[in-house]
């Protein structure tokens, strides 16, 4: 059964929501068009993120990034839109992305994304 491209990101529980440990994707085969030229643009992504109470599936970020294939879009754009879909779907407390994009009219460019959650505040006993 062939699966089709998705915007759909899936989750499921983090097994150790009490610890801060990094999850690290590499995802060499991504493609998007570039908005001038339609020419494919590719790039090594890279994910970091220490999850909070929810985890991205593997499968559905495959489909997810699969997406973006036939769309045109600045590399600048096209990482920071990733960035915040992923937040969204698993409200980490840290993630990096990294878009390593191949050379393009001779010029080689890497687009880095950062997002950290707020801290919560702790309820104490005033004085």
């Amino acid at each position: 059964m062939k699966k089709q491209p998705s915007k759909l990101l899936e989750t499921f529980v983090n097994p150790y929501p009490e610890r801060d440990y990094e999850i690290e994707m590499e995802c060499p085969e991504f493609t998007c068009l570039c908005p001038r030229t339609g020419q494919p643009d590719f790039a090594l992504l890279t994910l970091h993120y220490v999850p909070d109470r929810l985890c991205i599936e593997l499968k559905s970020l495959k489909l997810y990034l699969w997406s973006f294939r036939n769309e045109g879009a600045f590399h600048e754009r096209v990482i920071n839109q990733i960035l915040d879909d992923l937040v969204a779907a698993c409200r980490p407390r840290q993630m990096t992305l990294e878009g390593d994009f191949n050379v393009r009219g001779g010029i080689h460019t890497r687009v880095t994304a950062e997002y950290t959650a707020p801290r919560k505040a702790k309820r104490g006993k005033t004085k």
